[in-house]
């Protein structure tokens, strides 16, 4: 089943808990043994395999120790560069952004001609 086939949150988490347990189960382990080799509880390692959420820090712990970790690569890559979008940023001359938001750089006007009310075009006009 491909986890994008999913409705709901839900049912994603109950979908990963399920391979989850299949990994443990291929490695012929038990909860606790696999708890302790990722330094998480066994509660912990329920909880994610009945498909509940649990902190992200212990799915990460619980996938290194299963030797998946490399397939969070695989899932979230670092970057998706689609060609049509360099397409467009090379017609513009722009270049990719740094970051999506936070301060900007202050574009008004220079200190020596600071603006004024009398500048502002009339309505109408």
């Amino acid at each position: 089943m491909q986890l994008g086939d999913l409705l709901t949150n839900e049912a994603v988490l109950v979908e990963l808990g399920r391979r989850l347990e299949r990994h443990r189960l291929q490695r012929n382990q038990t909860q606790a043994e696999l708890a302790e080799e990722a330094g998480i509880g066994r509660a912990t390692l329920q909880r994610l395999e009945c498909g509940q959420s649990v902190q992200s820090v212990s799915l990460v712990k619980l996938m290194r120790a299963l030797g998946l970790l490399e397939a969070l690569d695989a899932a979230l890559p670092e970057a998706i560069e689609l060609p049509i979008v360099e397409l467009d940023r090379e017609r513009r001359g722009t270049r990719q952004r740094a970051r999506g938001s936070g301060r900007r750089a202050r574009h008004a006007r220079t200190p020596e001609r600071p603006w004024r009310w009398s500048e502002e075009p009339e309505a109408g006009r």
